[in-house]
C-alpha cells in the first residue's frame, strides 16, 4: 500500500512537471526556462525535481522519448501490406496521435521545440515509408530517401499549421492531403 501512493505521488510530480514545462515552452525555448521557474509553476520544490531529472533538457529528452515509443507502439498495430493503403493507415494513425496529444505536440514541433525531435518524428516515419518503397520496386533506392525527404520535410510544416490553427480537419482527411500531395504533387490541384 506504500508502494502505490508513493508511485502515485512519483506519477502525479512528473506529470505536473511535464505540464509545466509544456506551459512554459510555448512561450520560450527550453534553453531560457530555469528549474526554478519549473518548480515554481508544478509547485515542487528544487530537490524533487533533481530526485527525477537531471536538469529542463532530460526533461524535455525524456517526454520526447516517450511521445516517441507511442507512436511507434501506436503504429506498430498496423500490419504491413504492400498497397498504398498501408502509407494511408500510417499517416492517419500519425494525425489520430498528433491530434489526441496536441497541446504537446504543438509545443514540441513549434518555433521553441527541439529540431531533433522533428527529425526524430521523421525518421520513424521514414524507416516505415523507404521499407514499404523498397518492397514495390517502383522508385531507385538512391531517390527514394530524397522523395521522403521532400515529403516529410512538407509534412511536419502541414502538421504545425494544422496545429497552430486548432484545425478542424479530420486526421483520415489530412492524412488523405499528405498521400495526395506526397503521390501526385501539386498537379493533383492546380488545373
Amino acid at each position: 500500500m506504500k508502494n502505490e501512493k508513493a508511485d502515485r505521488r512519483v506519477k502525479y510530480t512528473k506529470m505536473v512537471l511535464r505540464e509545466s514545462l509544456t506551459k512554459l515552452m510555448q512561450d520560450k525555448p527550453v534553453s531560457r526556462i530555469t528549474i526554478k521557474e519549473l518548480c515554481e509553476d508544478a509547485d515542487i520544490n528544487r530537490a524533487t525535481f533533481y530526485s527525477h531529472y537531471n536538469d529542463q533538457f532530460d526533461l524535455l529528452k525524456k517526454m520526447e522519448q516517450e511521445i516517441i515509443d507511442d507512436i511507434n507502439s501506436y503504429l506498430d498495430s498496423i500490419s504491413f501490406v504492400t498497397n498504398n493503403s498501408y502509407a494511408l493507415e500510417v499517416m492517419t494513425k500519425i494525425f489520430e496521435y498528433i491530434k489526441e496529444n496536441a497541446q504537446i505536440c504543438r509545443v514540441l514541433l513549434g518555433t521553441n521545440g527541439d529540431i531533433e525531435f522533428q527529425k526524430d518524428i521523421m525518421m520513424i516515419v521514414q524507416t516505415r515509408f523507404i521499407a514499404e518503397q523498397k518492397t514495390k520496386k517502383i522508385i531507385d533506392e538512391k531517390i527514394v530517401e530524397y522523395v521522403f525527404t521532400f515529403a516529410a520535410t512538407g509534412s511536419i510544416g502541414m502538421i504545425q499549421k494544422w496545429l497552430s490553427e486548432d484545425s478542424n480537419i479530420p486526421p483520415a482527411d489530412m492524412a488523405k492531403l499528405v498521400m495526395k500531395l506526397t503521390n501526385y504533387g501539386l498537379t493533383h490541384f492546380v488545373v
